[in-house]
């Protein structure tokens, strides 16, 4: 698209915001009348108010969406907003990319956005053109034209189209950090208030009925006992509270109990109260006994624990961000599974240990011993897991299976099931059936199943592969390929296709292919994969 002089995206939906910018805007101006009317005569002017704000807000954000425009010429890049306007010359922006992002569920698909690197590195998303579809020609042309204009008028960073997502090294990882520093300060708060939990636990448990020589003002210290009599009960559903009412609201009207609780009680029985530091811990008659939960130390240090080691979650996304910050935008990071391992075999010790010694773990020679112990465990896995998460060069060795060494053919009378998949359809791959690629044995061939035998098998017609470039998988690449692996680009006959599969098993795989072929094929061979970065 050399020819392109300019180009302008608008909202395809300006009309349908212009309605309901218009629509919002009277909505907002007759509910606050109202709102203000009622409010005169001690109405429900509440409600009304808020009714004008929801509206209010729905034509501030038809309206946002009705005027944003990005239009480009030989000068650059010109986006206007509801509230700022602001240009880029082609000369500053580096790269033009791919922002895709789930916003609403992860079962739908992503939202496509144009992306803006300029040289600072300060990235920027344009307001258009946007999709919520993987296939949107309206988007992919607009996309065009805007590359066509930045290779004319700039000085693209390269000639290849980043697609950055959430798996990408490109993505932000603000979420994450703001969720992980969100947990350790709740695992923080409840350590700290563990010492103040276990005081509250000894009292409870030391308090004896009051007698007559106690004073009034440490009354609240014994146990003070005080008949009653149910009025009636009330038993909510499951997470809903459930309460005892009392005859004559004395001496209190009405207490927040179990459900099962509710339940026991019948209306007449007469039940004696037990009050401690103004507080109802029991309720006890002739039918049912009630007591109140008494939060302990152990609880407390559980919850902690659990929320320190959620934060491990996002804290392994932002450790494997950091690690491999220097990556290309569109390179996805190996996965964090490995970590969420790790705290998971963590949880299995350190769980138990917090509930059993809540203030301190070196109080016994058990829970020393104990806390040594695991804290070894912890740091050998952590330490499997920082190596399993290692990113690999492009056409390194080492085979991730198999009874073959990575780069040896296979024997011809030995069947090998490797887990690879080509990403595009091809008459050997049609729809996309192929799991697995089958060498030994035969030659080699997609099965949509990891063996044993052939069953369903498509031959690969490898005369007319040729192996361009190795590389590491980028966001582009779709979410169905492992992050760990590595993409081959090869070319079938003229047509690109790609080829998937774990580091080891892809270079075992290049290495069949290049043996089945016949001494007499020309063009380069496909064990001869360049390196890619």
């Amino acid at each position: 698209m050399t020819d392109v002089r300019e180009v302008t995206c608008r909202s395809p939906y300006r009309r349908t915001q212009w309605i309901f910018t218009a629509l919002g805007a009277a909505g907002a101006a007759v509910t606050a009348a109202t709102a203000v009317h009622s409010a005169e005569r001690g109405g429900l002017w509440g409600v009304w108010a808020g009714i004008a704000l929801l509206s209010a807000l729905v034509a501030l954000a038809s309206l946002r969406g009705a005027v944003a425009r990005v239009s480009a010429d030989a000068y650059g890049l010109h986006v206007r907003t509801l509230l700022r306007r602001r240009s880029m010359p082609w000369s500053g922006v580096a790269d033009l990319q791919i922002r895709m992002r789930n916003e609403w569920n992860h079962k739908a698909p992503d939202t496509r956005r144009v992306g803006v690197v300029p040289h600072d590195g300060r990235r920027r998303l344009l307001p258009l053109p946007r999709s919520w579809s993987p296939e949107d020609p309206e988007f992919d042309a607009a996309l065009e034209k805007l590359r066509a204009l930045h290779h004319r008028h700039g000085t693209p960073r390269s000639g290849h189209l980043p697609v950055v997502s959430h798996r990408s090294a490109g993505y932000g990882r603000l979420g994450s950090l703001g969720l992980c520093v969100l947990l350790l300060s709740g695992a923080g708060l409840a350590v700290w208030s563990i010492s103040g939990t276990a005081a509250e636990e000894r009292a409870w448990r030391s308090a004896v009925p009051c007698t007559a020589r106690v004073p009034e003002a440490e009354r609240g210290e014994c146990l003070s006992t005080l008949p009653a009599e149910i009025e009636r009960t009330e038993a909510g559903r499951p997470r809903n509270p459930s309460h005892l009412y009392f005859t004559g609201g004395r001496p209190l009207e009405r207490l927040r109990v179990s459900q099962e609780a509710a339940r026991g009680f019948r209306p007449g029985d007469r039940v004696e109260l037990t009050l401690w530091r103004g507080e109802v811990m029991e309720v006890a008659g002739e039918r049912h006994v009630w007591r109140e939960h008494v939060v302990t130390p152990g609880s407390v240090a559980v919850l902690a624990a659990l929320c320190a080691l959620a934060a491990g979650w996002p804290g392994a996304r932002v450790l494997l961000w950091l690690r491999r910050r220097r990556l290309p935008d569109d390179e996805v990071l190996p996965s964090e599974l490995p970590f969420v391992g790790a705290l998971a075999a963590t949880a299995l010790w350190l769980l138990p240990l917090a509930y059993l010694h809540p203030t301190g773990p070196f109080g016994s020679t058990v829970g020393s011993v104990w806390t040594v112990a695991g804290s070894l465990v912890t740091l050998g896995v952590l330490a499997w897991a920082w190596r399993a998460t290692h990113i690999r060069a492009p056409g390194g060795s080492g085979g991730s299976g198999g009874d073959a060494a990575a780069g040896e053919p296979t024997g011809q009378d030995t069947e090998v099931f490797l887990s690879a998949r080509f990403l595009e359809p091809t008459d050997y791959n049609p729809h996309h059936f192929g799991t697995h690629i089958v060498i030994g044995g035969g030659p080699p061939a997609v099965t949509p199943h990891p063996g044993p035998g052939r069953f369903a098998a498509r031959p690969i017609p490898v005369e007319r592969l040729t192996v361009k470039e190795v590389r590491r998988v980028r966001g582009g690449d779709g979410g169905a390929v492992p992050g760990g692996w590595h993409i081959a680009e090869l070319d079938d006959a003229g047509r690109p296709v790609r080829l998937a599969a774990a580091p080891g098993d892809l270079t075992r795989i290049l290495r069949e292919l290049e043996h089945a072929k016949t001494p007499a094929d020309s063009g380069e061979a496909v064990g001869d994969a360049p390196t890619a970065r």
